[in-house]
């Protein structure tokens, strides 16, 4: 199985594209793992919050097709403990899924069209963080969550 990562917006933040490359590299030795950025909007500012987001939403959907499974990383979503979180990823494997695609949406969120079409859902955490700091914090409970998997000492319960 391949792990994709899908964001609206480049990470424009150094500590932030440092923290996410680190993980990438560690990451390399479990999993095919990428992460896929969609283009920020041009001229955002002439959009309305609704505009932005259906656009957003149809350049995510693109992406979602019958070999992969696609899971929103929403407020909304349910919440998972670390250990929960690597026992998702293990169903997922163990299905025999080809790609699973996780998504961070826009400033604004998702579309309803997004929403209606993605049924998983999971909340990074019930606080709010930007979405440059979000990718960082879900690239390292992804590793988090394969470290649990292989028994290695990084996770303490």
């Amino acid at each position: 199985m391949k792990i994709t990562l899908l964001v609206v917006g480049q990470t424009n933040s150094p500590y932030l594209k440092k923290g996410i490359e680190d993980y990438l590299y560690r990451l390399k030795h479990y999993i095919p793992f990428e992460i896929n950025t969609i283009k920020d909007l041009k001229k955002p500012k002439n959009l309305t919050r609704e505009n932005q987001k259906k656009k957003e939403g149809d350049l995510i959907l693109k992406y979602l097709d019958s070999s992969n499974t696609m899971v929103l990383l929403d407020e909304k979503g349910i919440s998972l403990s670390s250990r929960g979180f690597s026992e998702f990823v293990q169903k997922k494997m163990a299905s025999g899924l080809k790609e699973l695609v996780f998504v961070i949406g826009g400033p604004y969120g998702f579309s309803k069209e997004v929403y209606d079409s993605v049924k998983e859902k999971l909340a990074v955490s019930e606080m709010t963080f930007p979405h440059e700091l979000a990718r960082l914090i879900f690239v390292e409970q992804l590793y988090r969550a394969f470290s649990i998997l292989k028994g290695e000492p990084y996770h303490h319960d």
